[in-house]
């Protein structure tokens, strides 16, 4: 149970986080010389230090030493972010930050630092880009990485050093994939910092295969031994020649750096002669490179003249290196028939393998039905304030019919009273209430537009009179800046049910429907209710009273 808590604040973590900006979390990294770069940590780490004194200080490696760096004109040091404008070659080693509270020092990550030296002659570093491998006829996007300072800094697309098609865009998008898609994609990204232009680039490699209809597509594109070439145990005759056959699959292109071998006991086997009366015991084939259809293969067989009963205690190891990965399978020989599992042994699997979807079924139904309350959960324990900092002064404007007509009456008294009594005086938020909150003198749709910009969320009180007063002002402007502008969201309240929604605009069909809270009168009232937990779900994460 403790587990699968730790899990759920985990993921809720995750989702919480997805705002902040990404940082590099890889423990080595490549930036090519003389474009801008930045090692950072995120921030919500800070949040696991308490003190309210304390430093954090960024070190570089020096013969062993941590050294303290420096700010220059070049190296720029805030907080969780060590900028370089630009990097240089000098600039590659060990890198940490550590947090000092004057007691005890922490270091909070490291970094190895890989400058590599700029091709004079081409506009990328074949070491220094991600191969993407695609079937045509997909649609399929490049994105440009995220090292830009300002949203409206200039990113331009290269194919094959070329300008591409005057695209400025942060994504590339193809709609349909063809084989003549295919190339290296850098995107420039041109950076001002203090009157000076600086760039980062991204490079990817595309490579479009045609695939046949007829044919099946893998799941997994990359190096991989083909299981069924090889099993784990294999069963002989002693006396009998055996043929072990290891072979890897290398994708939808043949890669240049591929070995594959065997290894006996962790050592090297002799080459076949291909001379019968002069082969050893035990030996290697050549290596040879298959192609079947469009996808490529690589093959190796290892010959045992006469299995003995030694061979029976050896571990013979098929070895594929590719791209800088190994994959590897270890074969043992056999002989005899093969036993049935004991009892125990699949009595145990079987209920293992029936209690353990039961579990995961269990935990996502949990974390499904239960969603609101961990989230509220999760908020409460860690004391997250999504509002700190963002500007706004209010964290809601309150929208709702406001003609003084008796069938409102109890619309305004919820309006005015209930709403603002259980989120401002039990839960610390602070609304935006029209006729309490806005002086009177200034003109009505002016005030309107300024005090909903103010806020964090627009919650708009839902009736079948709502149009016949001007709150349908309010609610068109709060559609603008939650579809368009997209800076504010908003929260519907159905006080009363509504049957036809006909006489809302047409662009609120457009919001999700889990951001629509319906009041159910005395049920709804208590503050632990599951209408109150709904809305503070929507609003922003602040910490409680």
């Amino acid at each position: 149970l403790k587990k699968m808590i730790l899990m759920i604040f985990f993921f809720m973590f995750i989702i919480e986080s997805a705002t902040e900006k990404l940082c590099p979390l890889r423990a080595s990294i490549d930036v090519l010389e003389g474009e801008y770069f930045f090692l950072c940590y995120p921030e919500s780490m800070q949040e696991h230090f308490q003190e309210e004194a304390y430093t954090i200080n960024w070190y570089k490696e020096n013969a062993g030493k941590q050294q303290l760096i420096k700010e220059t004109h070049r190296i720029v040091s805030q907080m969780n972010f060590l900028e370089f404008w630009p990097a240089e070659l000098s600039d590659s080693g060990n890198y940490s930050v550590i947090h000092s509270n004057g007691k005890q020092n922490v270091t909070i990550q490291k970094w190895t630092l890989n400058v590599l030296e700029r091709n004079k002659s081409s506009c990328f570093n074949k070491n220094h880009l991600t191969t993407e491998i695609k079937n045509a006829g997909t649609g399929h996007s490049l994105k440009c990485s995220d090292l830009s300072v300002n949203e409206n800094d200039s990113i331009t697309w290269y194919k094959d050093c070329k300008n591409y098609e005057n695209e400025t865009e942060r994504e590339l998008d193809f709609k349909t994939l063809t084989v003549q898609h295919s190339g290296i994609y850098t995107c420039k990204i041109l950076i001002s910092h203090e009157g000076r232009i600086y760039h980062s680039t991204n490079t990817i490699k595309l490579v479009v295969e045609e695939v046949g209809r007829d044919e099946e597509i893998e799941t997994e594109i990359g190096i991989k031994l083909v299981q069924e070439s090889l099993s784990s145990h294999v069963m002989l005759c002693l006396g009998k020649e055996e043929i072990l056959n290891c072979t890897g699959f290398l994708g939808y292109y043949m890669r240049e750096d591929v070995s594959l071998y065997w290894l006996i006991n962790q050592t090297f086997p002799e080459k076949c002669s291909g001379i019968p009366e002069n082969e050893p015991s035990i030996c290697e084939e050549e290596f040879k490179k298959l192609q079947l259809g469009n996808k490529f293969y690589v093959t190796r067989l290892l010959r045992i003249k006469k299995v003995t009963d030694e061979d029976m205690h050896h571990n013979f190891t098929c070895m594929l290196q590719a791209d800088e990965r190994t994959q590897i399978k270890i074969v043992k020989l056999k002989t005899g028939n093969t036993q049935d599992l004991p009892v125990h042994v699949f009595t145990t699997g079987m209920v293992l393998a029936v209690l353990f979807p039961c579990v995961a079924v269990a935990a996502v139904f949990v974390c499904v039905m239960f969603r609101v309350d961990l989230v509220l959960f999760y908020r409460n324990i860690c004391r997250r304030d999504d509002t700190d900092g963002d500007g706004k002064e209010y964290d809601a404007f309150v929208s709702y019919l406001k003609d003084c007509v008796s069938p409102t009456e109890e619309e305004r008294e919820f309006a005015l009273k209930i709403l603002p009594m259980i989120l401002e005086e039990n839960f610390g938020y602070k609304l935006c209430i029209f006729e309490r909150d806005v002086p009177p003198g200034g003109a009505v749709v002016d005030d309107i537009h300024s005090f909903i910009d103010k806020s964090r969320r627009l919650i708009i009180i839902l009736s079948q009179n709502y149009v016949s007063d001007r709150a349908i002002y309010e609610l068109e402007s709060g559609l603008h800046k939650a579809l368009v502008e997209k800076k504010t969201k908003i929260i519907l309240i159905e006080y009363m049910p509504i049957s036809d929604y006909n006489f809302l605009p047409e662009s609120l069909s457009l919001l999700p429907s889990k951001r629509v809270v319906k009041w159910k009168k005395d049920k709804s009232l208590p503050v632990n209710s599951r209408f109150w937990k709904n809305l503070r779900y929507l609003m922003p994460a602040k910490p409680t009273k």
